[in-house]
């Protein structure tokens, strides 16, 4: 990305989620853009219903009482200066400190949700910044995931919007936790937007950094300005359609449904390409200020910067369509416990990859385990005859006294496990056992989770299939 003069966009001296630049692609959407138009529609209006062959997996309309913060069972709070251990001001340079504070993050009682930047006395900016709990957004093998937002930019422009930055962005799911892996996992900036110029900017970041295969830290990106009217006087759908039924894969950015960038997964490598995508995502908004992007345009913010406008945002909304594993959900009830299960066709999950196996059937495994990582399986049905067995097919790969363990849990990720196997060095990734283990008695239909655990943050284990047994 240049700026307006030709002058590149300065690098970035430490590894930062960019959220500036994204991939995004030119085509058709699937979705009627007459559902998608921001003008026609009111600042409370409620989130499209989904077109025909697509399910919403994801909403928050921002329904609440006016002042009240976010929906905790939908988001979390990111607080402070930096993730803990990671990159000083967030990465990119921005002087904000980010609060849980009504006065920075708060609904308004019209069914929007207000992220407020605010200066105090002594010029000491504050503001707000949520991402989702979940971060298992990607779409299901074969077929598409839509990530859409329905938002009002900080309605500031000129010297007075100097070093606002709002943003309506994805990271990979391995960031969350590690937090010094990007842009290796991936970023997807579905909306960014400095200094109050009518324009949106869509970027994906992947790769290494500097430079890469990616053009870190630009990213590979492209933007457009809003129509009808500005992105900070009115509201506009700002989307991002991942497409898995097309070859080459494709990420595409759009706004009020017109395509503008899209990003395939020939234009990077095959292991760049894998390392951003083989995973889920979780979704971020939020208003920085200052910065390195607002330092491309002007810099700031100054005494000139009028603080106190929001980014007003109507819903956010998650869509998928086709068929695979990832993230489709069975109907509950609809897995045997005593059959085989495998291992991608999860519900959800947190840093878990799906790679080829050559295991006898071949098919997927999950790849690349390791400690804190976690899979999904709803509706999970052990009948009345109690189960007390299970096993798993694993492989590893792991260095010399690297080892952790394969742990089940039912109904919630909180809950102590039912039963664990230890697994180590099997000989190699793609050299397959079973392992059995006991388990507490099980009856009735539950989600199980399959977490692994490991005192070390190496990968220890590919996992392909499991099952249950009296």
């Amino acid at each position: 990305m240049t700026t307006p003069s030709g002058r590149p966009k300065p690098p970035r001296s430490t590894p930062r989620p960019l959220r500036r630049v994204l991939v995004a692609v030119l085509g058709t959407l699937g979705l009627t853009a007459a559902a998608l138009a921001a003008g026609t529609l009111p600042a409370g209006a409620d989130a499209p219903a989904p077109p025909s062959g697509w399910t919403q997996v994801f909403l928050d309309d921002f329904n609440g009482a006016a002042g009240s913060g976010v929906n905790t069972a939908n988001w979390q709070y990111d607080t402070g200066t930096s993730y803990p251990g990671g990159a000083a001001n967030w990465g990119t340079g921005e002087v904000e400190t980010m609060t849980s504070s009504t006065n920075n993050v708060a609904l308004d009682g019209n069914g929007n949700l207000l992220i407020t930047p605010r200066r105090d006395a002594s010029g000491n900016w504050t503001s707000g910044r949520v991402e989702t709990n979940r971060t298992d957004f990607q779409p299901p093998a074969g077929g598409k995931l839509r990530v859409q937002a329905r938002i009002q930019m900080p309605n500031v422009t000129g010297n007075a919007a100097k070093g606002y930055w709002p943003a309506f962005w994805m990271l990979g799911s391995p960031f969350r936790g590690n937090y010094w892996n990007w842009p290796g996992v991936g970023e997807l900036d579905i909306m960014e937007n400095v200094q109050g110029l009518n324009t949106e900017w869509a970027t994906m970041h992947c790769g290494t950094n500097p430079g890469g295969p990616c053009n870190e830290t630009t990213g590979i990106g492209n933007n457009t300005p809003c129509t009808g009217t500005t992105c900070q006087a009115g509201f506009h759908t700002y989307a991002m359609e991942w497409d898995r039924s097309t070859s080459p894969e494709q990420i595409r950015f759009s706004l009020d449904g017109v395509d503008f960038h899209t990003v395939r997964a020939t234009d990077v490598d095959a292991t760049t390409w894998a390392n951003a995508t083989n995973h889920g995502y979780f979704v971020i908004l939020d208003v920085a200020m200052g910065g390195g992007f607002p330092g491309a345009f002007g810099g700031g913010p100054d005494g000139g910067t009028e603080p106190g406008h929001p980014m007003t945002v109507d819903y956010v909304q998650v869509l998928q369509s086709g068929s695979g594993g990832g993230t489709t959900p069975p109907p509950t009830g609809n897995r045997d416990a005593y059959g085989t299960i495998q291992g991608e066709s999860y519900d959800s999950q947190s840093g878990v990859n799906t790679e080829a196996t050559s295991d006898s059937g071949g098919g997927q495994d999950l790849g690349s385990l390791a400690n804190g990582d976690w899979a999904l399986y709803k509706g999970v049905t052990f009948g009345s005859s109690p189960a007390t067995q299970f096993n798993a097919r694993v492989a590893s790969g792991a260095g010399s006294g690297v080892s952790g363990l394969v742990e089940v849990r039912l109904d919630s990720r909180g809950n102590a496990p039912i039963g664990s196997f230890a697994v180590g060095n099997t000989g190699g990734w793609q050299s397959w056992r079973t392992v059995p283990a006991n388990i507490s008695s099980v009856t009735g239909t539950h989600d199980v989770y399959l977490t692994f655990t490991s005192g070390q943050p190496s990968d220890f284990v590919n996992l392909n299939w499991f099952t249950f047994g009296h």
